[in-house]
């Protein structure tokens, strides 16, 4: 007994830990949507709706120039959440509730910290905690950010035009540990920047996506033993 109520005050730490920076994530979010033009409204309601930071982030770079862009870019980014869900769904529960909010709630972090459990139902009790917690920091750093960019008329006065990219760049970090990984990146960067002076608004993010499939295409040289990437805990990363 004390030894399960040692692992859930771990896991209570943990998911508390991860929540508060998912939430200043959300708050710079919140704040860059509004000060970038749109309605108070749309951040709140994709918070609640969409819950997945890097689309989120990626669909307000987008609106400006192509919806479809960014409907595309949303599709390819969260496309590896079909994967996670095969992953965790024994760990959901097996109600119609459960598996309808649970699929809200499959995030890299929640899936991470559930994958982590060896018992079934600690993999429950773990998804279901990471998921909820960073579900609430998210939505509520999201209003605050609201209200904080509703009271800025210029981004670039306070530094918002940066949390934007700073916000996307925190949230892909955590993945940039493998070399197959960091040369998809450095693709993907390459080519979004040169296609800019040559594509309309919102394009040049989809070439990147290109060059990241290529890069991952290309065979990965075998890995020498002091090359192997660092262990990451769920409490590194930074919903995605």
């Amino acid at each position: 007994m004390r030894q399960a109520d040692g692992r859930d005050a771990r896991l209570w730490r943990d998911a508390a830990a991860i929540g508060a920076a998912v939430g200043v994530i959300g708050l710079s979010f919140g704040a860059i949507a509004v000060a970038s033009g749109l309605p108070a409204w749309v951040p709140a309601a994709m918070s609640v709706l969409v819950f997945a930071g890097g689309s989120q982030f990626l669909a307000v770079a987008l609106m400006t120039g192509s919806p479809v862009a960014a409907v595309v870019g949303g599709v390819l980014i969260n496309i590896r959440h079909l994967p996670f869900g095969l992953a965790v769904g024994p760990a959901i529960g097996r109600s119609r509730v459960a598996r309808f909010a649970g699929a809200h709630l499959i995030i890299d972090e929640s899936t991470a910290f559930a994958l982590a459990e060896r018992h079934p139902e600690r993999r429950g009790r773990a998804f279901w905690t990471v998921g909820v917690t960073i579900f609430i920091t998210w939505n509520i750093g999201t209003l605050i950010g609201v209200l904080l960019g509703g009271a800025v008329s210029d981004p670039a006065v306070y530094g918002l035009d940066a949390a934007f990219p700073a916000g996307l760049l925190a949230l892909l970090l955590p993945s940039l540990r493998d070399r197959a990984t960091r040369a998809a990146a450095i693709a993907g960067s390459v080519l979004a920047i040169a296609s800019t002076p040559l594509l309309p608004a919102g394009l040049p993010v989809l070439a990147a996506l290109l060059g990241v499939g290529a890069a991952l295409l290309l065979p990965t040289p075998p890995t020498r033993a002091g090359d192997q990437p660092e262990r990451v805990t769920p409490a590194q990363r930074g919903p995605r």
